[in-house]
């Protein structure tokens, strides 16, 4: 079988094991560069073989995180595609863990103030009030919505899993006459097509109006997300729930917004 086979076959999986696009992409990536690496050897692999293509990658100035990522990559391939799980003999490289970028309640208000559609600009309250990833706003669903007990049904999202979050009262009003000329399983915010809306679309959306508000922090769609758990961890919700509503396995992950909260530093005064 010719390594396009391969990288065909492994991608309809990662497909059906609901990976993200994204990841599918980097994934698939790392692979082939992996495979073009090994040429017609590819099929034997071990440790040691792992060992000198990582010690490549670094020599190129790879970062740990992207080393991470080719690993993950190659193991799943080998174990999906060639049936053999990869046993490692040494250590993963560590990876530097960054703290969240958080927007301000005020410069998340500064960029809703600048984005003129309405429909855009109630996709990027919705992200912020209930915590939503770019791909899980795009995909929300009029049957997703209960305004009545005001919350939010995240169907499959990353790594298949479903949880519940919450709508904010203040986006009732957009949301009602949203659903109301749409049926149940009608895309909530769909595009002119009728279709699903591009995700690179609302980034687009986002990053302009970060621009117009004069916004200096290297700020993404996802530090809504980040910002949502972080103020919650203000306002005194326990970590467990925030935990919950992002959807984090583990309350470690959500652990890290505790790191980049006011709450605690506005109490301190500087002794100088």
């Amino acid at each position: 079988m010719k390594i396009q086979q391969y990288l065909k076959e492994y991608s309809d999986i990662l497909q059906v094991q609901w990976y993200s696009p994204k990841t599918i992409k980097s994934y698939i990536f790392s692979v082939k560069q992996f495979l073009t690496y090994r040429q017609n050897n590819f099929q034997k692999i071990n440790s040691d073989i792992m060992m000198k293509y990582l010690l490549k990658l670094q020599a190129k100035w790879y970062a740990n995180k992207t080393i991470h990522k080719h690993i993950c990559a190659i193991k799943t391939f080998y174990l999906q595609i060639l049936w053999y799980r990869i046993k490692l003999n040494f250590s993963y490289p560590k990876t530097s863990q960054k703290l969240p970028v958080v927007l301000s309640r005020t410069e998340i208000q500064s960029i809703l103030d600048n984005i003129s559609n309405i429909k855009h600009k109630t996709m990027v309250a919705i992200s912020y009030g209930a915590g939503l990833r770019v791909s899980e706003v795009v995909k929300l669903k009029v049957q997703d919505v209960d305004l009545e007990n005001l919350t939010l049904h995240i169907r499959l999202s990353k790594w298949n899993k479903s949880r519940i979050s919450i709508v904010s009262e203040k986006l009732v009003s957009d949301l009602r006459a949203l659903c109301e000329v749409k049926k149940g399983e009608d895309y909530l915010f769909s595009s002119e097509q009728g279709g699903c809306l591009h995700t690179r679309s609302l980034q687009n959306v986002f990053h302009k109006a970060i621009k117009k508000a004069w916004i200096k922090k290297d700020a993404t769609f996802h530090s809504l997300r980040h910002s949502f758990a972080t103020h919650l961890i203000e306002n005194g919700v326990d970590v467990t729930y925030i935990q919950k509503l992002l959807g984090h396995s583990n309350v470690r992950t959500t652990m890290i917004y505790t790191q980049v909260s006011n709450s605690m530093l506005q109490k301190i005064v500087s002794p100088f």
